[in-house]
Order: structure tokens, then C-alpha cells, then sequence
């Protein structure tokens, strides 16, 4: 082996070296929470119960896993439909798609500088030079047509990692990306699901406020009769058909809730309100979840999609660190052509007419008023506050969690407690209109006990209602099972390997 060999060997080792290392910090994830709960006393494995529709008791389980549809537990079939409409045709999701397909994009675009840029360019030029200076051409014509014809071919060397480093960013940011249509499925899902129990729970107030004015019908003819025999007031008659006028006034408020929540619906599902929504839904017809999931605040990071972004985007700022240290350092780039010239196109690439050229440029920063030094400074001050986002966003989704246990706990509690409310002021206000159809119970005492189940029954309808929505913010805090999520899978695979 001669020494030239050896000199040749030796750089091309060195260069390689070299392209195999990249300035800036290595990322490294941030270690997981140490909490084992979340609260400081044992949070109760089982809920209290209350007999109808949402009173069954739930039972926490640190073992079970989150289904990826997890809305089925709920046992609607209508509700199911809704929400499998609402994935095909609604517009953020769609929206979300295209921003995870164009990040991959800039992904692929970036990779493109992993090789060289080949260019192939024909330049015919006609040129009437000076007499008094020498041709350009063989021919020693002062007029002239030149054709040119070369291809040229340049190469940065990504010594220092700075291209490395820009396609790691530009994928954590697709990651991250892809994390926020996860999140965009779940704000979706959770959405109409909590939309149908808003439906069902303003049905059942409606259908009992409807029921409340009935009886306050009938209790106001029961009066006016006692008022035919002098037995009753004018001002016991005035005092009942107030309470009902009140009455009547909340019917139009409900009205209005339940036309507005119909007109989500149909949003979430991408159409416009005058199509609306064929499936409609009761509380009767929502089956609460007997068992419900209980992750770790160390799992909690790897489940929940704002968290899984928040990381990528911390890891999209590490590597611009990277990106702004290797700007600062020398840079390498090759060049080479490899052409023909003629005065006749048809002499172009016959003996005597090629050309060619090879040439390396090392370009390296020597002043620029500081602009770099700057920019790696922003770049590391981002790096720090991408940090401090990613944690702020890991305490708010424990406390999220935290939120929702509580209000699993206590709002069971607050069930039972409006249901032995209800059914003492049903209790009370039979007693009284028996008392009052016999003229035992004075006009003031039977508006009392009808106000009394009027806000005992609302109440009620409210509490059970709030058992569904618990258990939907419970589904939603712990990341709504995505991993399970039949799609997801080829929604990572087709934005990793899509067309180059």
C-alpha cells in the first residue's frame, strides 16, 4: 500500500469519523412523576350507590386498561354511531390529519440534504464580442453561438450535525404533531358523549318540569274550588298561580339548552344544524360504567396526548440547540461539473468540447456582530422553557386527574344523598295534597312542600347526570386509551413511511 493510499485511507476515516457525531445535548426524557396516588389519604376503590339509572356503585381498578373506544361501556348503540359519524366527518379531525401529513412532509424535505443536489442545466448563449479582443471560440468568429450543456453536483458535508440535528427537531415536532390528532380524537369523542348526557339530562329536567306544572295545574283547580266555597283566599289562588307562572318561565330556558346542544351535535358531526341528528338520547338509555381504569401518575405520561406533545416538542427544542452550536463551526462544501461546449449543439460531448471541475469550499464564521452566538443563546433559553412547559403540563394532567377522582367520589355521595332528598319531598308533598284535598293544610304549606320536591327532583335529574360526565372527564384525563384505537397504528406507520 503506497503512502498516498494510506494518506487517502486515513482522511476518508477521519471524515467519517466525524459525520458520525452531532454537536448539541443528546435527548434524554424526563423521568416519569414518583407519585403513587393522588391525594394525600387512599383514594376509595368503590363509590357509594343509589338506586335508578346512574346509581350503580363503581368500582377503581389499578389493573384495567383503557379500551380505545371506550364510549361502548356506556352500552348505547345509538351514542356508538354518533360518534363513529362524528370521526368520519368532522372537520378539525380532518384538519389535523393534513397538519401531521405536511409536518412528515418538512420531515422528508429535510432528509433531502442527507445527499447531494444534482443539477442539469443546457445555456445556448449568442455573443458578438469586440473585434479588437480575442474570440472565445475556436473558430476566432466575433459572432458566435455557444451551447453549454453540464451537470453540476454539490455536497455539504454535515460534519458538526447540524442537518442530524434539524431532521431530529422536524420529526419531534411531527411526533408532537401526531399527538395533537390524538388529542383532537379524544376533545372529539369526549365531546359528543358529554353533548349526549347534557341531552339526556335537560330531556328528564324537561320531562319533570313538565310534570312539576301539571301538578301545579291540578293543585291550582283543587284551590279554586275550595275558593268557590270560601274555604280559600284570594290570595292563596294569587300565591299558586304565581308558583306556576314561575314554573312555565323555565320550561323556554330548557328549550333552548336542549336546541342548542341538538345543534352541536350535528357540528360535531360535520353538519350543518338545519340537517340535524337522528339519534336522540335519555339517561335511562346510558348505562354507567360498573368499572373504571386507574393509571399511575408514571403511566399518565405515556398516556395522555397533550403530555406525549408537550415531550416532543421539549425534544424539538433540544435538537435546535444542536442546529444553532453546529451553525457556528466551519462548514464543508463540495462542488463538481461535468459539461461540454460547442458552437454546434450537435458537436456538444465529442472529443475536445468536455469540461469538468472539482472544488471544496470551508466556510467558517469569523464575525456576524454576534448573531449566532444570539441565536444559540434563544435556542438554549427555549430549550429551558420547553422544559418548563413539559412539566407544567404533567402537573396539570395529574391534577386533572386528581379533579375528576374527587368529583367521582363525591358526586356518587351527592347521588344517594338527592335521591333520599327526592323521595322525602315526594313523600311530604303526598302527605300534604291529601291534607289539602281535605282542607287540613294551609295554602302556604303546600306551596312550601311542592317548591321543596320541585328542587329535590331538578336536583336529582342533575346529580345523575353528573355521574356520566365524571366518568366521561375520568375516560378523558387518562388518555382515552388511543394506544387502543384501532386506526392508530397506521396513522403512525403512514405518517413515519409515507411518500418520500
Amino acid at each position: 500500500m503506497t503512502k498516498t493510499t494510506r494518506l487517502s485511507m486515513l482522511a476518508l476515516s477521519v471524515t467519517m469519523a466525524l459525520a458520525g457525531c452531532a454537536v448539541g445535548p443528546d435527548y434524554k426524557r424526563p423521568q416519569a412523576p414518583q407519585a403513587k396516588t393522588y391525594a394525600p389519604t387512599p383514594i376509595a376503590s368503590e363509590t357509594a350507590s343509589a338506586p335508578g339509572s346512574g346509581g350503580d356503585a363503581q368500582h377503581l381498578l389499578a389493573s384495567m386498561d383503557i379500551p380505545g373506544q371506550w364510549w361502548t361501556l356506556f352500552h348505547s348503540e345509538p351514542l356508538n354511531g354518533l360518534i363513529d359519524d362524528a370521526l368520519k366527518h368532522n372537520a378539525d379531525v380532518e384538519a389535523a390529519h393534513a397538519s401531521l401529513q405536511a409536518a412528515w412532509e418538512a420531515v422528508y424535505a429535510q432528509r433531502g440534504a442527507y445527499f447531494p443536489s444534482v443539477n442539469a442545466s443546457v445555456n445556448p448563449t449568442r455573443q458578438d464580442d469586440a473585434s479588437d479582443v480575442a474570440s472565445g471560440v475556436a473558430s476566432n468568429a466575433d459572432l458566435y453561438t455557444l451551447t453549454t450543456a453540464q451537470v453540476s453536483v454539490s455536497y455539504v458535508l454535515d460534519i458538526w450535525g447540524a442537518n442530524r440535528r434539524q431532521v431530529e427537531s422536524l420529526t419531534a415536532q411531527a411526533n408532537a404533531q401526531r399527538f395533537q390528532l390524538e388529542a383532537t380524537y379524544l376533545s372529539l369523542t369526549s365531546n359528543v358523549v358529554n353533548t349526549a348526557i347534557q341531552e339526556a339530562s335537560l330531556r328528564a329536567q324537561i320531562e319533570l318540569t313538565q310534570k312539576i306544572i301539571d301538578e301545579q295545574e291540578s293543585i291550582l283547580a283543587t284551590l279554586k274550588r275550595q275558593h268557590e266555597l270560601g274555604d280559600v283566599s284570594d290570595a292563596a289562588i294569587a300565591a299558586q298561580v304565581a308558583t306556576l307562572e314561575q314554573s312555565r318561565a323555565t320550561l323556554p330556558p330548557l328549550d333552548k339548552q336542549l336546541a342548542q346542544q341538538r345543534d352541536l351535535l350535528a357540528t360535531l358531526t360535520g353538519r350543518t344544524p338545519d340537517q340535524g341528528v337522528d339519534a336522540q338520547f335519555q339517561l335511562q338509555s346510558l348505562q354507567l360504567p360498573a368499572e373504571l381504569p386507574l393509571s399511575l401518575p408514571a403511566q399518565l405520561v405515556e398516556q395522555r396526548p397533550d403530555v406525549r406533545a408537550s415531550e416532543e416538542q421539549l425534544h424539538a427544542a433540544s435538537a435546535q440547540v444542536g442546529v444553532a452550536i453546529a451553525n457556528r463551526l466551519p462548514n464543508v462544501q463540495i462542488n463538481a461539473s461535468l459539461g461540454s461546449a460547442s458552437e454546434k449543439t450537435s458537436q456538444l460531448f465529442t472529443a475536445g468540447s468536455g469540461f469538468w471541475a472539482v472544488g471544496a469550499t470551508v466556510t467558517q464564521p469569523l464575525f456576524d456582530g454576534g448573531a449566532l452566538k444570539h441565536k444559540q443563546r434563544g435556542a438554549e433559553v427555549a430549550y429551558r422553557q420547553a422544559a418548563a412547559q413539559y412539566r407544567s403540563t404533567v402537573l396539570g394532567a395529574v391534577q386533572n386527574v386528581a379533579d375528576t377522582l374527587h368529583a367521582i367520589d363525591a358526586d356518587a355521595r351527592a347521588l344517594a344523598a338527592a335521591e333520599r332528598a327526592e323521595q322525602a319531598a315526594a313523600h311530604s308533598l303526598d302527605i300534604a295534597r291529601r291534607q289539602l284535598a281535605l282542607g287540613d293544610l294551609s295554602e302556604a304549606a303546600m306551596l312550601n312542600a311542592q317548591l321543596a320536591w320541585q328542587q329535590a327532583a331538578l336536583s336529582l335529574v342533575q346529580a345523575r347526570a353528573a355521574r356520566y360526565s365524571d366518568t366521561v372527564a375520568l375516560f378523558q384525563s387518562l388518555g382515552g386509551g388511543w394506544w387502543h384505537r384501532q386506526d392508530a397504528g397506521s396513522v403512525a406507520s403512514t405518517s413515519a413511511s409515507g411518500s418520500r
